[in-house]
């Protein structure tokens, strides 16, 4: 039933399937590496089965983040303990999360410099954003515990880049930063600047928060027009620069999409766990949101 239901998991029952395909062995190897590495009473593969098996796992591991669901509740409904959700899913996730945003069948893009590499071959052109995700407040003491306090939402939260293509598909997400961190200072320390600056060229669309990488690197970052009248600017100029920026906007929009469409899994619109583990949590969600969107919407060239 839970396979076969898209409203719980977010995935359709043929990617599930391919996840469970792809990633069941790769578990079973590392699960068996683990127990081989360390010292041992008796023989690998004696003692006690696990009751929660593989698809089991991946499938709490995937409702987990699409609805926000406690480790208690996951665990009564898969009847067991709950430190054996809690382990699967510490076990599952990395899984998930090595495995990159999909834009092609056999395509995947897990870094910065893979999404620029893309871009080059492809000559696509890219849209650059980021989004904030809510969190718990550091505990009082915490060493930069009034980093998380975004400047905008004025809230503790963390940061995240994300990047998508011209029609809202995900090709990068992650670059985790504290929320007080600015877009474009994330941006600059994620190495992107000096990927563009020895890469091939690309066209990367961002908002006035990326004002100034443009120069940086040689028009390849596009933002919204500076103004150029502070105070009393002729009124043609103020209807031309009104039309450039609506041109610009209307361009860019999509990667607005394409970050609803994360925030549809609930603990990226608000994260109750560890921060720790959000950078996984969101690299996990983007593979496997991609995913889906691969066999929802196919590029035309893979078709």
């Amino acid at each position: 039933m839970i396979v076969g239901n898209e409203r719980i998991t977010g995935l359709s029952p043929a990617v599930v399937g391919e996840l469970v395909a792809e990633l069941g062995p790769l578990w079973h190897e590392r699960h068996r590496a683990r127990l081989v590495s360390r010292v041992r009473m008796r023989a690998v593969g004696a003692g006690a089965r696990y009751k929660l098996v593989f698809v089991d796992r991946l499938l709490a591991t995937l409702v987990h983040p699409r609805h926000g669901t406690t480790h208690d509740v996951l665990a009564c409904w898969f009847g067991v303990d709950r430190s054996t959700i809690t382990r699967a899913i510490g076990e599952a996730r990395p899984l998930l999360a090595e495995r990159g945003c999909t834009v092609a069948p056999g395509l995947r893009l897990r870094t910065l410099a893979d999404v620029v590499g893309h871009l080059g071959t492809s000559r696509k052109t890219a849209i650059l954003d980021a989004t904030e995700i809510r969190v718990r407040r550091p505990a009082q003491g915490t060493a930069g515990r009034d980093r998380f306090i975004s400047g905008k939402s004025k809230q503790n939260a963390v940061k995240v880049m994300v990047l998508t293509d011209a029609e809202g598909r995900l090709l990068f997400c992650g670059e985790a930063r504290p929320g007080g961190c600015p877009d474009i200072t994330q941006a600059r320390a994620s190495g992107l600047v000096d990927l563009l600056d020895t890469g091939p060229w690309v066209e990367i669309l961002a908002d006035a928060g990326y004002q100034g990488l443009g120069g940086q690197t040689g028009g390849q970052v596009v933002t919204p027009p500076h103004r150029k009248f502070r105070k009393h600017p002729p009124l043609w100029y103020e209807e031309m620069h009104a039309r450039e920026k609506h041109a610009h906007s209307s361009r860019r929009i999509r990667v607005e999409h394409g970050i609803a469409h994360l925030k549809n899994w609930r603990a990226l619109a608000r994260h109750h766990g560890r921060r720790e583990y959000l950078p996984a949590t969101i690299q996990a969600v983007a593979a496997v949101a991609s995913h889906q969107q691969n066999v929802t919407r196919p590029l035309a060239h893979a078709a």
